[in-house]
């Protein structure tokens, strides 16, 4: 079993990772944008290098997600294969960053892919707004993050919203703007609370 947990840059997706991983025991298959070798070349040259970085996470993605389906143990994964495709590269194709030619030999060899592919049992949206997203990203500080702009970031909101009314699996959306999961423990149980219902599992702290 997998879950997804899918939200703009800033969202929380990797702290909500952790709390899969302290209160249900999941295992975690992180993001880790930094380790992409082509990410610098995309951010001084991004139509040039748009494809290319974009197949690479793809690539990527769809490894870590065969990985979790097919495991014997629950995993959650940070970022989802579908945000790849629906929120990012779209995002790029809209921009005018990423070509019609090239959007459509990425999204060819995605179809491919998704044949091969089944949803997470469960997906967690992180919504939240422009200014949260801001607020979380200044407060971790992350040197290539710097660069992001508000109005890049309320693109990748219209996306994300776009792509989730469409989105047809189990899905739990959380407000960020209104929840602390990290920092307010009411916050934290009852966010435990509606995932321990929505999985039919009990968390570690009940089973004791």
């Amino acid at each position: 079993m997998y879950i997804g947990i899918a939200g703009n840059i800033g969202s929380g997706k990797s702290a909500m990772a952790k709390l899969l991983a302290d209160e249900f025991g999941f295992a975690t298959f992180n993001d880790n944008r930094e380790e992409n070798p082509y990410l610098a070349d995309f951010y001084s040259d991004m139509p040039r290098w748009a494809l290319t970085l974009q197949i690479s996470f793809l690539t990527k993605r769809f490894k870590t997600t065969q990985r979790a389906m097919w495991g014997s143990e629950m995993v959650v994964q940070d970022r989802t294969i579908y945000e790849d495709v629906h929120v990012f590269v779209e995002n790029l194709r809209t921009m005018g960053i990423m070509s019609e030619r090239d959007y459509k030999t990425y999204r060819e060899l995605f179809d491919v892919m998704d044949a091969f592919l089944a949803p997470p049992r469960l997906l967690i949206y992180l919504r939240a707004s422009v200014p949260k997203l801001m607020s979380h990203i200044q407060q971790r500080g992350v040197a290539y993050e710097s660069a992001i702009s508000r109005e890049y970031l309320t693109l990748l909101n219209n996306r994300y919203e776009t792509w989730f009314e469409t989105y047809r699996g189990d899905n739990l959306p959380i407000d960020i703007d209104n929840t602390d999961f990290v920092g307010n423990a009411l916050d934290r149980e009852k966010v435990v609370a509606a995932i321990s219902r929505q999985l039919q599992m009990e968390p570690r702290s009940r089973r004791r």
